[in-house]
Order: structure tokens, then C-alpha cells, then sequence
């Protein structure tokens, strides 16, 4: 009963906290076209919210909830405990993000102004938060899954704030922000909370998968597939502008789904790849387009992007990941690393190499929308390539340290569940019969 008590207490704790917090500084923002934007607000983040389509955040939101929540579903262990648990994650980081986010970005004479675009950008850090969750899931019980959240918000909000505010970081996908910083993050707080013995077991437990729930890889897959071309340009759309990043995103996707089916029947001995490696391929194709998906990747250039991404995952899973267990001690339940982190790690790559390549007559206006300080003239080519490059060691430091400090939050003896029960971690609110998973 204890850790149920202290889940519950913690809940209204931060429920009521959040209450409060709303109550003092959260008001409508309101309808105001950019030009008419009060100049202490930052609004080079926000677009015009009565422009903005509600099917566009009703497709990240829906990303977020579903698309997230039936990844972790796979996993025969921890499956059904994990996806209450991301609802409850969810529930918390959009709120939370909402507040911090509002005080970096929307404060104005003591109140955060909040918009269709702020549930945007709450739902984006909540999404890497939702990453860093699958690199520990099994490992940590639900109270120190909501402190993780409490935690990661706060740094990657100061993360995404230093590159796309301070350094002018074109990232609108957020190859870096959610995906490389999710991912890093998680495996940081994985390592600092590592243990000998039970890790080794849940390291041969963790891809306790059955058939049944394959099915939840195939609607999460599908959910991908539909809903993530919007997510990854929620922020890219501006008026009539063409969306190159659902285009570029489409061809990503495709291309990394193939890839699954050439590599996966080489590595392993089955003669198909089960629909949890087509999930994560999918995943990596789109990944890869977070940062680059805005720009003149081409489409050859999408399909070539999403290939490459959809064979280094499957080769992660088959390479890496044994050594990061075994060397570095990192148990990566989900396989955030593949997924997402060495996929986020070439997309930014990619995107630097595009932005050597941006020039007046290839982007025309668009150029104002991708690199608004190289159209103004304030920046060179060479110099925002530079900076965009520069973001990568950045969001890596700033991953490894807040995942250090996290995790050694996490690790005190108070909030750990006793060593001697039962998968403790998953039964704090989720009774799972291993029999009939």
C-alpha cells in the first residue's frame, strides 16, 4: 500500500502545485497577428494563433497520446503498467511544460499569454520526456517516473530555449530538442541508476514479447504513419507556403520501412522482421527528418535520408545496444539509442550539410522561414552551418549532465521500491499476470 500512498500523494501534490501556479499566471493569449505581437513577449517561436489549424494540434496532440503510449505496449513485462503510466506522465509534462515553457517564451507583465501554439510546444517536450521513460521503463516505479518528468521539462525547456532562441538554431522537427535530448538523457539516468544483479535479468526480460501484443506495435506504427508528418511541421507551415516537411517526411518514412525488410532478415534468422523492428525503423525515418525536414532535402534526398536511418537502426539494436549494456552498463529497455538518439545524431548532421547548401535562389521566400538571420543578412551560410553543427555537442553536455544529476535524484534510498518484490515497478499500479502476456 505504501508506494500506491506515496504515488497518490505525490500526484496531488503536483496537481495542486500546478493548480495554483495556473491560477497566478496562465491568461489566454490573445488573437493578435504577429505584427501586433507586444515586443517584450518572444514571439519567434509563435505563429499567429488564429492561423493556426486546429487539425494540426489536434494531429500532435493525438501523436503524443496514442502514438507514444502503444510504443512502450510491446514489451510483455511492463506493457499495460507502462502505457497508464505514460498517460500520467502526459497528463503531468504538458501541464508543467506549459508553465515553465510560459516563462522562457510568453511572459509578459507577470502573466504567461498561452495559445494553440503553446500546447504545441508542451506536447513536443513531453514527447522527449516520453523518450527518456523508454530508455528506463521497468526500472524506475511511477513516483520516480513523475519526478523524471519534473526534472527533464525544466532542462530540456533551458535546452531548447539556448538553441532556438539564443543561438537561432533551425530545429522546427526537433531532431535535437526531443529526440537527441530524450534519448541521451534517458540513457544518462539508466546508467547512474544501474544495478548488477537486477539489471543483468531485466536485460534478458526486457524484449519478452508476444504476438498478441504485436498488435499494439501495428496500431502504433499506423498511428505513426498518419500523425507524425504533422508533428514534425507543426511549427514549419506559414501562410500559403508549401509543407515541405510532410513531404520530406512521407518519403523519410517509406524509405526506412524498406530498409527494415532488407537488414532485419540478415542480421536475424527470421525470414520477415516482426512489426516492433518495423516500428522502430519507422520511428528513425522520421526522426531524421526533424531538423532537415524543413529544408531542400529534395525528395531523392528524403528517400536516401530515411534509407540510411531505417539500416542503422536494426544494426544499433544488433551492435550497439549488447555493447552499451555490457561496457558502459547502460540497460536501454525500449532501445531509445537506435531509435532515436543515433537517428536525431544524423538528422542534425543532415540538416548542417543543408544549411551549407541554403542559398537566395534555391528557398526564394522561404528562406526567411528556415534561416530568418541569413535572409537579413546578420548571418553567412558558413556561420549558421556552423551553429547548427554546434547545437549537437550542446544538446549532448547539456543530455549527459541534466541525465546525471536526474538520475542521482532518483537513485536516493526514499524513493526507491524495495528490492525484494516482484517487478515492483509495474505493480505499483498495474497487476500483470506474466501468463497472460
Amino acid at each position: 500500500a505504501a508506494p500506491r500512498l506515496r504515488l497518490s500523494g505525490l500526484c496531488f501534490l503536483l496537481q495542486i502545485l500546478n493548480i495554483l501556479l495556473f491560477a497566478v499566471f496562465v491568461r489566454y493569449s490573445p488573437e493578435s497577428g504577429p505584427g501586433r505581437c507586444p515586443p517584450q513577449l518572444n514571439c519567434s517561436r509563435r505563429n499567429q494563433d488564429s492561423g493556426f489549424q486546429q487539425p494540426r494540434f489536434q494531429d500532435v496532440h493525438i501523436q503524443v497520446l496514442l502514438g507514444f503510449g502503444l510504443l512502450v505496449a510491446f514489451l510483455g513485462r511492463y506493457g499495460p503498467g507502462s502505457v497508464a503510466i505514460s498517460i500520467l506522465i502526459i497528463a503531468f509534462a504538458i501541464q508543467w511544460a506549459i508553465l515553465i515553457q510560459g516563462f522562457f517564451y510568453f511572459f509578459l507583465n507577470g502573466k504567461i499569454y498561452v495559445g494553440a501554439q503553446s500546447m504545441v510546444s508542451a506536447d513536443f517536450c513531453t514527447a522527449a520526456v516520453l523518450i527518456s521513460t523508454g530508455a528506463v521503463l521497468g526500472r524506475v516505479n511511477p513516483v520516480q517516473m513523475l519526478l523524471l518528468a519534473l526534472l527533464e521539462v525544466l532542462l530540456c525547456t533551458l535546452n531548447e530555449y539556448i538553441l532556438l532562441s539564443l543561438m537561432g538554431v533551425s530545429d522546427s522537427g526537433r531532431s535535437l530538442t526531443v529526440h537527441t535530448f530524450g534519448a541521451y538523457f534517458g540513457m544518462m539516468v539508466s546508467r547512474i541508476l544501474h544495478q548488477p544483479h537486477t539489471d543483468k535479468r531485466k536485460g534478458e526480460e526486457q524484449q519478452d514479447t508476444g504476438h498478441q501484443l504485436d498488435v499494439f506495435a501495428v496500431v502504433g506504427t499506423i498511428y505513426l504513419w498518419i500523425f507524425w508528418p504533422s508533428f514534425i511541421s507543426a511549427t514549419t507551415v506559414h501562410n500559403n507556403a508549401e509543407n515541405w516537411a510532410v513531404l520530406n517526411t512521407c518519403f523519410s518514412l517509406v524509405a526506412s520501412a524498406v530498409a527494415t525488410f532488407i537488414l532485419c532478415p540478415v542480421l536475424y534468422e527470421e525470414s520477415t522482421p516482426r512489426m516492433v523492428q518495423v516500428q522502430d525503423a519507422t520511428l528513425a525515418g522520421m526522426a531524421v527528418m526533424g531538423m532537415a525536414g524543413e529544408m531542400l532535402v529534395t525528395p531523392f534526398g528524403a528517400l536516401i535520408a530515411g534509407f540510411l536511418a531505417g539500416l542503422l537502426c536494426p544494426l544499433g539494436f544488433r551492435f550497439f545496444t549488447p555493447v552499451l549494456h555490457a561496457r558502459m552498463k547502460i540497460l536501454d529497455t525500449c532501445g531509445v539509442h537506435n531509435v532515436h538518439g543515433l537517428p536525431g545524431i544524423l538528422g542534425a548532421l543532415l540538416g548542417t550539410l543543408l544549411t551549407l547548401l541554403a542559398t537566395a535562389d534555391a528557398y526564394g521566400d522561404r528562406l526567411e522561414l528556415v534561416f530568418p538571420l541569413v535572409a537579413q543578412g546578420s548571418r553567412t551560410v558558413t556561420d549558421q552551418a556552423f551553429i547548427q553543427l554546434s547545437a549537437l555537442p550542446l544538446t549532448l553536455l547539456l543530455a549527459t549532465l541534466g541525465g546525471c544529476l536526474t538520475g542521482a535524484v532518483l537513485k536516493t534510498k526514499g524513493l526507491r521500491s524495495p528490492p525484494d518484490t516482484r517487478n515492483p515497478e509495474n505493480t505499483v499500479l498495474w497487476e500483470v499476470k506474466l501468463g497472460n502476456c
